[in-house]
């Protein structure tokens, strides 16, 4: 393993490499992956209510997210196995056409059932993309860049969710949801034609005399059920129901944890279970962003609370978004290592704190001056997640020196992140659910459970980041 202070002597690259003219089409690609897949997930959030008066399946609303955040998941697993065995560029290009025809499924899909196993396929190849952007960093680009390169690949989120939003409602307005996903087929075509000039055929030559690593079948079967009930429960209405999906999932979650450990295939790197900072990384990441699920219920309590119109009300709940946006470039562009090691540390009660703010302040007909405050605490929460997780993302990557673990570790990036969003998403869901006393209550109390949640990843992000501070 690699001692945590090895990066204290090494000079990071600057924005100005990344983007500079060897660079480029590499760091497009990387970015554009991601953002398909986020742009395609809220993108298709605005799109149902016309899709579904346009070919029926009213019944299976939910089911459209469900099934896409389910094969996301799965498929996040197998992303390390499939860049050792066929090289990032062959990854890259098998994962865009997978997506692709998911993309035209969609679009063509006369039948809501057709629709559901069009999107599966969609969520299958956009969990490896999103996958990707993380294991192909070591491998596409030097480790001087991989702060840069791991926030310029997260930062996507926060773009997707304007941008998301802003095209599918366009497209929807004017009576033409599929060409909305005609669109996305458009820029994958246009993705494509990047790899072959951005990405190496092969990753480092140190792995091909290595023994090519094996799906970890046992792990995706767990995780994908853990995944499934997660997701269930997020669209219950009956709060017992949601809470007892919940806790099959979490079950489940942690069978998987006892299986991964001792099977030969893996999703988490090996490392993650023996002594040392790298589970305490997977830890922090992971509360941060089931933390970020609050967002999910910022739009509904904009409209109920403060009177905001719909479109208005999407775009408030950009609001987070964009302070982990803002904060995580700012941050990735810091130098000094003890600076980066606090940040990190104090990254868990930053969130907590913009959190909190809004349990404060929110109230039954809010006034704008405490909506104000609302957005100000949102755009801080936002801020505890960008300012940790690109060095988080960097020091995972650079955490184990065997290439195939660390290969193994920078994939598990994005599951930590897609499991812990569907677990976020479940437990917003049943404090939403299980809240009496109407919309103002339901949001003091949500706010005030995930800024809990928030803070509860104090000692996680300290143990971190120890060996950089002292």
């Amino acid at each position: 393993m690699i001692d945590v202070t090895e990066t204290t002597t090494m000079k990071p690259g600057g924005w100005r490499e990344l983007f500079g003219r060897e660079r480029l089409g590499t760091a497009t690609l990387l970015a554009g992956g991601v953002g398909l897949y986020a742009t395609n997930e809220f993108l298709t959030i605005s799109l149902l209510p016309s899709t579904v008066a346009d070919i029926g399946g009213q019944r299976f609303y939910a089911w459209v997210i469900a099934v896409y955040l389910v094969g996301s998941v799965v498929a996040a697993t197998t992303v390390n196995p499939l860049v050792i065995r066929f090289g990032p560029r062959v990854s890259y290009l098998l994962t865009l056409a997978v997506f692709g025809a998911g993309t035209m499924g969609c679009a063509l899909a006369p039948t809501m059932e057709l629709l559901l196993v069009a999107r599966t396929v969609q969520g299958a190849a956009g969990g490896m993309l999103a996958g990707l952007g993380y294991a192909v960093i070591n491998a596409a680009l030097p480790n001087r860049l991989w702060t840069r390169a791991s926030a310029l690949v997260s930062a996507m989120w926060g773009v997707s969710v304007i941008v998301g939003p802003a095209v599918g409602g366009i497209f929807a307005q004017f009576g033409i949801w599929r060409w909305a996903f005609g669109s996305l087929a458009i820029m994958t075509a246009a993705m494509a034609a990047l790899v072959p000039g951005a990405l190496p055929a092969r990753q480092h030559s140190e792995t091909q005399s290595l023994e090519m690593p094996r799906i970890p079948l046992w792990s995706l079967l767990l995780l994908g059920v853990a995944a499934l009930a997660t997701s269930v429960a997020g669209v219950q209405r009956s709060g017992a129901a949601t809470f007892g999906l919940l806790a099959v999932g979490a079950v489940l979650l942690g069978l998987f944890l006892l299986v991964d450990r001792r099977a030969r295939a893996t999703v988490l790197p090996r490392s993650a279970f023996a002594p040392g900072p790298l589970k305490w990384m997977y830890i922090t990441i992971g509360l941060l962003m089931a933390a970020t699920m609050v967002d999910m219920y910022v739009p509904l309590f904009g409209q109920r609370l403060a009177g905001m119109a719909p479109a208005a009300a999407g775009f408030f709940g950009a609001v987070l978004a964009v302070g982990w946006t803002v904060s995580e470039i700012a941050s990735a562009s810091l130098d000094r290592t003890r600076t980066i090691a606090r940040l990190v540390a104090a990254a868990p009660v930053i969130m907590a704190v913009g959190l909190g703010l809004g349990a404060l302040v929110l109230g039954d007909d809010a006034p704008w001056p405490l909506i104000v405050v609302w957005t100000i605490g949102l755009f801080i929460a936002g801020c505890g997640v960008g300012v940790a997780w690109p060095h988080l993302s960097a020091w995972i990557m650079g955490a184990v020196d065997d290439p195939v673990e660390a290969g193994t570790a920078a994939a598990a990036i994005n599951t930590v992140q897609l499991i812990s969003g569907a677990f976020g998403a479940g437990l917003a869901g049943i404090v939403v659910n299980l809240t009496e006393g109407g919309d103002w209550a339901a949001a003091r109390w949500l706010f005030a459970v995930f800024a809990i949640m928030a803070a509860a990843g104090v000692g996680a992000s300290y143990r971190a980041s120890r060996g950089r501070i002292l």
